[in-house]
C-alpha cells in the first residue's frame, strides 16, 4: 500500500450528493495517509426523490432500479474524472477506486437479510479507466453480520496510538459511532437518526434541504413528552451489533407519534435532542473520554453544542486527526479498497456481528 494513490467515493443515506477524496497511503501500520484532493457533487432534487422512493416497495421497481443504477454510476465516474483534473493526476496514477455506492435498502435481519447499494461499478471502471472496488457490505451480511458499520477498522488504524477511550461519531442521515479502547477490538453501531429526520422535516415545512446550523430548530423548544416517546422506540434499547436506516427512521415513523398540534419548530428542536441524546447515551455508557465528530451533522452548530453538553468526555473535530469532517467515510472506502487489493479483511466482527473476519468488496478491472 506504501505511497499508493486511491480514490474513495461515498454517498450516504441523506442522498444529498457524492464525495470523492484522493488519498495517498504512506504507511499502513500504523496508518499514515495524506489527503491530496477532494471533489463533491450535489444531487438534484429529482435524483434525491428517485433514491428516496426505494425506501419502500413501489411499482415498476426493477426498471427504475436499473436506470438509477446506471445513472449513479455515470455520476460517480464524472466526479472521479473531475477530481483527477482538479488534482493534476490521470487514471494511470490511481491504484483503485473504492466506491461505497448509494444504499437504497438495508434490511440486515430476518429470514433472508440483505443490503443493497447501487451505482454501477462497471460503469465507473469503464468511464474512468481505473480499477474499481465495490459491493463491500454483502459479504459481511452473508457471514451473519449487519454489513455495517464498516469504518471501525479504518478508525482503529487512524487513531491506533491513543491510550484514551476514544470515539469517532459520524452524523450522516443515520448516526453511527466507533468506540476504540487500547488493547480491545473496536466496536461500532448505528445509534439511530442523524440528519435524516431533521432534513425531511424542514423540507416538508420550509422547502429547504437542511437546517443550516440548526437555525430554525433554535427558534423552538424541546418537547420533552415527544422526546421521551421517541426514545422509547425498541431500537434504542437493543444491544449492539445493530444497524438501521431510513427504512425505519423516516417521517412516517415520526408522524405516528405526533398529534398534529405541535409547533413545527419545536419538533425540529426535539429532533436535534433525539440525535444528540441517543449518541451521548451510547458513548457515556462506554466510558468514552474523547470523541471526534464528522459527517454533515458536524456542521450543525446547535446539534454539536447539544451533543457536547451531554457527553461526559470532550468533543472535537476529526480535522484534528487529519481528516476533514465531510471526507471521513470516503477516505475509509479508499482504505477498504486498498485492503481488498491486498487480500486483507475489511470488517470488524465485534462491530458488525459477522462470524469472522472477511475480505470485502468485488473488483472491477478497467
Amino acid at each position: 500500500m506504501s505511497d499508493d494513490l486511491y480514490i474513495g467515493l461515498m454517498s450516504g443515506t441523506s442522498a444529498d450528493g457524492v464525495d470523492a477524496v484522493l488519498v495517498q497511503f504512506i504507511q499502513h501500520e500504523p496508518l499514515r495517509m495524506r489527503i491530496i484532493g477532494h471533489h463533491s457533487q450535489s444531487f438534484s432534487n429529482d435524483l434525491r426523490a428517485s433514491i428516496h422512493s426505494f425506501r419502500t416497495s413501489g411499482s415498476n421497481e426493477l426498471e427504475r432500479l436499473g436506470h438509477l443504477d446506471r445513472q449513479l454510476g455515470d455520476i460517480f465516474a464524472e466526479v472521479v474524472n473531475a477530481l483527477l483534473v482538479q488534482s493534476g493526476h490521470d487514471s494511470a496514477d490511481i491504484r483503485a477506486i473504492g466506491s461505497h455506492g448509494q444504499t437504497i435498502r438495508h434490511q440486515p435481519t430476518g429470514t433472508h437479510p440483505f443490503t443493497v447499494q447501487i451505482g454501477d461499478p462497471n460503469t465507473i471502471a469503464e468511464r474512468t479507466g481505473i480499477t474499481t472496488v465495490s459491493d463491500f457490505r454483502r459479504r459481511d451480511v452473508a457471514a451473519g453480520g449487519q454489513g455495517a458499520p464498516l469504518v471501525p477498522a479504518f478508525h482503529q488504524a487512524l487513531v491506533s496510538a491513543t491510550q484514551k477511550n476514544t470515539a469517532i461519531i459520524n452524523i450522516g442521515g443515520i448516526a453511527n459511532i466507533t468506540v476504540l479502547r487500547s488493547g480491545d477490538e473496536p466496536r461500532g453501531w448505528d445509534t439511530g437518526p442523524g440528519n435524516n429526520l431533521m432534513d425531511g422535516w424542514i423540507q416538508r415545512h420550509k422547502s429547504a434541504r437542511l437546517d443550516t446550523d440548526g437555525a430554525w430548530a433554535a427558534t423552538g423548544i424541546i418537547n420533552k413528552t415527544l422526546l421521551n416517546t421517541l426514545l422509547a422506540d425498541d431500537y434504542f434499547g437493543r444491544s449492539a451489533p445493530k444497524s438501521t436506516g431510513p427504512e425505519t427512521f423516516n417521517l412516517e415513523w415520526l408522524d405516528s407519534f405526533l398529534s398534529g398540534e405541535e409547533r413545527p419548530e419545536d419538533v425540529q428542536r426535539t429532533l436535534i435532542a433525539l440525535t444528540a441524546t441517543t449518541i451521548a447515551h451510547a458513548l457515556n455508557a462506554e466510558g468514552v473520554e474523547q470523541s471526534f465528530v464528522c459527517g454533515g451533522g458536524a456542521f450543525n452548530a446547535l446539534l454539536t453544542e447539544e451533543l457536547s453538553q451531554q457527553l461526559d468526555g470532550s468533543l472535537r473535530s476529526t480535522q484534528e486527526l487529519g481528516v476533514h469532517e465531510q471526507l471521513m467515510e470516503a477516505a475509509a472506502f479508499a482504505w477498504l479498497a486498498a485492503q481488498r487489493l491486498a487480500s486483507k479483511p475489511g470488517n470488524v466482527p465485534s462491530a458488525t456481528g459477522a462470524s469472522g473476519l472477511r475480505i470485502l468488496g468485488a473488483i472491477y478491472a478497467p
